[in-house]
């Protein structure tokens, strides 16, 4: 089947199992729906062959399937994929929640600016007009009160006029957009710290709350409230562990307990656990970046006071850096009050996940299951095998890290969110916590942590054994792929936040492929008229320059710099390859001249006489 077409008969299935709740009375959104008709094809014992074409009967079956189980109102395990499908949806990295927040903030925005921007204001009336506009954006930027508070407007008009005047705004006006739109942001940057720098003095501040009490106190109420519901989920995973202990110890009483609801109510426990876990990180996270942002805006503002003190008059030089660094700084604080905002709010919204633990297993129920079971907590389980470790005879072939051995011991990503692999496959899905301490098992890249000694070495005896049962398991309840992070051995099953960001809580396997697009840089026709000009002297400077043009004429000549630019061609013939011949050298040789003169040294006579004698011999002799 054509990838378009098996695309448009799933959208098909999801619409009509959508119709099928909403006529029973259930508003179930696309996303669970999709999540739900990829669990049931996976599960084995529906009877669906991936490798086969769907035919009608399937799809009736499939629908069928599918709303039985969104309808199940009594099903830990329909609680725990809503659960996950919701947090997928509605949680988000600080990074990307804090961009998506400006972007939205920008958007908001843009409509405010651009008639600043484009407003050619020449009238006082209408530069007025444009000035109450610039102190309107500077307010809705900022986010420090409400543009209709005339109190607020007048403080902040009275520190936009200290450092933009309203007869620059002739200036202003004569600048290109993108000027203007960093002038306006730079303008409200300052405009902040000058109204916080006057909050704290003590004259002025109006409409502007005390945001680093605000979160000093949200903070710590917040996690109170999330250590507090993190404590409720793990005391009931602790005691749904001990029961199904005792049922795996004693398989006579699966009859008389729901071994099966017990561990999807454990699931669901345990996923609300980590959850609260993960908005609890995130929140000791902004906890910190607050007292950080506190510390510094104290700085900020003594530095501020003792440049100021008593001056009259101080360089812009000096004091705009420090008001723009307020006024950022100010701007963090927003931007942790609303992810605070939403992580509480997250919070609220995941509780009604488990709403079925009371109705399956309540006070009385949980207390007659309860009899001779040792209720124990996870901190509990790894101390009692913390003398335990693999030893060297154990080790075999396989790779054991260990604490005292490897580097960033405690950064390790653990498969299976640190569970035991070896108790999950062999006791049908229990979940007990894994202890590092008695050594981490690296299997193909993987990380694998154990809860006994014993449950090691026999993982380690046959790890593919184990993980091929774990995989079995999780077709059978899908909500262990998110659980237990076994994303790379489902792909179709993956989150759509785990599509977006690598970063988040599950590992994404990696594709590659070569690709190449292209976009059109203006995909609507441009609606500027470039003739258009709003200055009646330069339309009077064109017209005189047409009326001159009408009495002139055009003449062409050629001059000695531009006739050399004509094309031009020349023959010319190649030059001839020729050689000569001379007279072969020769050469004599003569008789080396010797010639002496004799006497010159004198003798007994005062007079000298020289005596020539020739000893060159004859040509002939040589």
């Amino acid at each position: 089947m054509p990838p378009t077409q098996a695309e448009s008969v799933i959208k098909n299935i999801i619409r009509e199992i959508e119709k099928e709740c909403a006529a029973h009375g259930e508003i179930v959104s696309e996303t669970l729906v999709a999540f739900m008709v990829k669990a049931v094809v996976l599960d084995p014992s529906n009877g669906f062959n991936t490798d086969r074409t769907l035919i009608k009967s399937d799809v009736q079956k499939l629908v069928k399937l599918c709303v039985t189980r969104l309808l199940d109102s009594k099903n830990p395990s329909l609680d725990t994929i809503k659960m996950q499908v919701y947090f997928d949806m509605n949680y988000t990295s600080r990074g990307e929640f804090l961009e998506e927040h400006h972007r939205v903030l920008e958007s908001r925005l843009s409509s405010v600016s651009r008639e600043i921007t484009d407003n050619r204001a020449c009238a006082r009336e209408e530069l007025e007009n444009l000035y109450r506009k610039i102190v309107s954006y500077v307010l809705l930027r900022s986010g420090l009160g409400s543009p209709t508070d005339i109190k607020i407007v007048r403080e902040t008009t009275a520190a936009l006029q200290s450092v933009f005047p309203q007869a620059e705004l002739g200036t202003f006006l004569t600048l290109s957009r993108k000027d203007k739109e960093r002038q306006l942001v730079e303008l409200t940057l300052i405009v902040t710290g000058i109204r916080l720098f006057n909050r704290d003095c003590g004259k002025g501040g109006e409409g502007i709350d005390n945001l680093p009490e605000i979160l000093r106190e949200a903070i710590p109420a917040t996690t109170h409230h999330i250590d507090c519901q993190l404590q409720i989920a793990q005391d009931l995973a602790y005691r749904y562990t001990a029961i199904l202990e005792k049922i795996t110890k004693n398989p006579l009483l699966i009859k008389e307990f729901q071994p099966l609801l017990l561990k999807e109510a454990l699931y669901n426990v345990r996923q609300y656990e980590i959850f609260l876990q993960i908005i609890l990180s995130d929140i000791i996270g902004c906890a910190q970046e607050v007292e950080k942002m506190i510390r510094q805006l104290g700085a900020q503002m003594e530095q501020l006071k003792m440049t100021v003190k008593s001056k009259t008059a101080v360089p812009t030089s000096q004091v705009f850096p420090i008001f723009t660094v307020l006024a950022s700084l100010w701007t963090s604080f927003q931007d942790e009050t609303v992810l605070i905002s939403v992580l509480s709010n997250l919070t609220t919204h995941l509780e009604p996940f488990l709403g079925t633990h009371e109705l399956l297993f309540p006070h009385k129920v949980m207390k007659e299951l309860l009899k001779d079971v040792t209720v124990k907590t996870d901190v509990y389980r790894i101390k009692e095998h913390m003398e335990e470790r693999v030893s060297s005879v154990d080790i075999r072939k396989l790779e054991w890290l260990f604490p005292e051995t490897t580097a960033n011991f405690d950064k390790l990503l653990i498969q299976y969110r640190g569970f035991c692999g070896y108790t999950f496959a062999t006791t049908d899905g229990l979940l007990l916590p894994g202890n590092p301490a008695i050594g981490i098992l690296k299997y193909k890249d993987n990380y694998y942590t154990f809860n006994t000694k014993e449950a090691a070495c026999l993982f380690a005896d046959n790890p593919e054994n184990f993980i091929n049962l774990i995989k079995e398991k999780a077709k059978k309840n899908a909500e262990l792929i998110q659980l237990l992070e076994l994303h790379q051995q489902f792909e179709t099953l993956i989150p759509y936040s785990q599509m977006r960001d690598v970063d988040k809580h599950y590992i994404k396997p990696i594709t590659k492929c070569e690709s190449s697009t292209q976009t059109d840089t203006h995909i609507l026709p441009p609606n500027i008229v470039r003739s258009y000009e709003w200055n009646e002297w330069e339309l009077r400077r064109k017209a005189i320059k047409l009326a001159n043009l009408r009495q002139k004429m055009t003449h062409s000549v050629q001059t000695n710099l531009s006739h050399m630019r004509r094309d031009n061609y020349s023959q010319v013939y190649p030059s001839k390859e020729a050689s000569t011949q001379t007279l072969r050298e020769n050469s004599t040789g003569v008789p080396r001249p010797q010639i002496y003169i004799a006497g010159l040294r004198g003798g007994k006579s005062k007079t000298t006489y020289g005596v020539k004698v020739n000893l060159t011999r004859a040509v002939d002799e040589t």
